[in-house]
């Protein structure tokens, strides 16, 4: 018979498990600690247990931890990190230490590949293969955090699901990994410090917020007319500007704690022009403290796409700003070992 993975049971299922064997209650509190307190990727790990009741956990599920495969380190700090799944398939994760202002932030993945096909995206040229599992989405951000630690002497600060994948297609597990990374018997990370970023899926940004996701929110935007958006972005013709800001006002409405950024790529002679940041002034004027991250755009094989000028940039934020806009343009990181934005696909 086939094992189950013991990392999708809750702990309710746990302390049943022990019931029916007739073992106490905090036997299951503690596995569910090994789990997700301790990390642990092994049954061998948990001492505290006796070497009978390890025998009889690995005899009755399996433990299906990700495995570190290669290792990058830009020439900026920055470190990529390829994971092997249990089933050998390969995702990415990135950690991005930025030292003077005490923020270390790790990217992860929440599918391998991804079924949206965005234009400028190298993981959009994948195909998705599956979503991954709370437990694997989890696995990096601790696995990362051994690293930051090790390198940086500083534990991760801020993890963004930005990497490999559409958060919101893989809604349950993704919800699941946000409640192992803030609760109190997890790693007790605050969700201010965790950003979801999604291409747009408006019914799902609405689900969200009828969850109580006290997360904040990125939109990877990219385009401010429905026009340009729907040939970058092929989401875009089933969740439109309209659609998609109505959402955001509806997530705003139900979290006000959390808050939206709009992530804008600017693509030369494309979406960098002053018509441009008027129309992106108008859909952040819709949406309540919105805020802009201006991103250089990073060279992916095969993609026509060019970075713009850093003057039109200067320009096009300067407009925003003028009128009243929170805005940053941020500077690549990781591009030497395709782990900047857009750059993951798991290439050798």
């Amino acid at each position: 018979m086939e094992k189950k993975d013991i990392r999708e049971l809750s702990k309710e299922d746990l302390i049943l498990y022990f019931k029916e064997l007739g073992l106490p209650k905090f036997r299951a509190n503690q596995i569910h600690e090994w789990l997700w307190k301790k990390g642990a990727h092994s049954f061998a790990e948990m001492t505290n247990l006796s070497k009978d009741l390890r025998k009889k956990l690995e005899d009755s599920f399996d433990l299906l931890p990700i495995e570190e495969d290669l290792v990058q380190i830009s020439n900026d700090g920055t470190i990529k990190l390829r994971y092997k799944l249990h089933d050998g398939h390969l995702i990415e994760s990135v950690l991005i230490p930025v030292s003077n202002q005490d923020r270390y932030t790790v990217c992860i993945s929440s599918q391998v590949g991804c079924s949206l096909a965005c234009k400028f995206c190298a993981t959009g040229k994948m195909k998705r293969i599956r979503n991954l599992t709370g437990g694997e989405i989890y696995d990096q951000v601790v696995a990362v955090n051994k690293i930051c630690e090790r390198e940086y002497n500083h534990p991760i600060t801020n993890v963004v699901y930005m990497g490999m994948g559409e958060p919101l297609l893989a809604y349950k597990p993704v919800m699941k990994s946000i409640e192992l990374l803030t609760m109190e018997h997890g790693l007790n990370m605050s969700p201010r410090r965790l950003t979801v970023s999604t291409a747009g899926i408006a019914k799902m940004i609405k689900k969200m917020a009828d969850d109580g996701t006290r997360v904040n929110l990125a939109i990877s935007l990219h385009a401010a007319d429905d026009e340009k958006r729907n040939t970058i972005m092929a989401i875009n013709e089933t969740n439109n500007l309209a659609t998609l800001i109505e959402a955001l006002r509806y997530f705003y409405d139900n979290t006000k704690d959390s808050k939206i950024t709009f992530e804008y790529i600017a693509f030369d002679g494309f979406n960098d022009g002053i018509e441009d940041a008027q129309n992106l002034l108008k859909i952040c004027r819709q949406v309540p403290t919105a805020k802009v991250n201006v991103i250089e755009y990073n060279p992916v094989e095969g993609v026509i796409f060019e970075k713009a000028d850093q003057d039109k940039i200067d320009i096009f934020a300067a407009y925003l700003r003028n009128n009243g806009v929170s805005i940053t343009v941020r500077r690549s990181r990781g591009k030497d070992i395709d782990a900047a934005c857009g750059q993951l696909a798991n290439k050798e």
